[in-house]
Order: structure tokens, then C-alpha cells, then sequence
């Protein structure tokens, strides 16, 4: 995990409709979240849970940007399948992801892979602010707001 207080890695990815979106185009905070994979489980609950609380976070000016290694195109159904208001990203290599330390080998049912880890960073003014590594996609959202308070 990058430590608090370290500069945010730069990036620009595309999002899932297919613009070009980087950290800089953010001012104050922004939540950077990595997932596995679309439309799974775990990472629906995750998208929902930052979905359901969007308002909340609209009143504390906080962006949220969800990270994963999907295409373009499976993120744009994801988004559109659960009405997610907020930008999807497509890291595809796990280029960004590798430099927030959330990119690696994984082993899942005796398989070993490359793959986006679970964790979540929220960035303020170009540093990391905060840092959640593994996280639990259930309440995640609601234990960042309650983090910003």
C-alpha cells in the first residue's frame, strides 16, 4: 500500500465510454477504488454500496473513481446494468493499479493469476489522504464517509 502522505501516482484511463479521464482533472478529494472484475459478486456490492451513497458524497464534493482491468465495454454494462453514476476506468495491463500497489499475483481456487487487488485510496490535493487495503466490499462506501467526517 502507498503510505499517507505520499504523493497519488498520475494517470489517465479510459472510462466506460471510452473518454479519456486522469486524477488531475479532480480538485480536493477523490475516492480511487480498485476491483477484480465487473459484474461480479463481490465488486457489485462494492459499486452499489458507493451508488447507493453517492448523494452523500456529492455533498462533500468527493469524486469516486472505480479502477479495475475490465474493457471499455464490459465497465460501460456494468455501469448501465446498475446505474452507477460515477466513472469506471479501464486499467487493462494493471498499469495504474501496479502503481497504487493494487496489482499482482493472485490465487483463486488453486489458479494463479494477475489480478486488481481490493483496496481503496482517497486522494486530496495530489497525496494520499487515506489508504484501505483488502477491503470488504459490504459498507465499504459507508466506512469511507464516516472516515471523511
Amino acid at each position: 500500500m502507498l503510505d499517507v502522505g505520499a504523493d497519488a501516482p498520475a494517470f489517465e484511463l479510459a472510462n466506460q465510454n471510452g473518454e479519456a479521464v486522469s486524477l488531475d482533472e479532480f480538485e480536493g478529494r477523490v475516492v480511487v477504488y480498485f476491483y477484480p472484475r465487473a459484474d461480479t459478486p463481490g465488486c457489485t456490492t462494492e459499486a452499489r454500496g458507493f451508488r447507493d451513497a453517492w448523494d452523500a458524497f456529492e455533498e462533500r464534493d468527493v469524486a469516486v473513481l472505480g479502477i479495475s482491468d475490465d474493457s471499455v465495454e464490459d465497465l460501460a454494462d456494468f455501469a448501465s446494468e446498475y446505474d452507477l453514476p460515477f466513472e469506471l476506468l479501464s486499467d487493462p495491463d494493471g498499469e495504474v493499479a501496479a502503481a497504487y500497489d493494487s496489482y499482482g499475483e493472485k490465487t483463486i481456487g488453486g489458479n494463479t493469476f494477475d489480478g486488481t487487488f481490493r483496496n481503496t485510496y482517497v486522494v486530496e490535493d495530489g497525496r494520499i489522504a487515506a489508504a484501505y487495503e483488502g477491503v470488504s466490499p459490504e459498507g465499504h462506501a459507508e466506512e469511507i464517509l464516516a472516515d471523511l467526517e
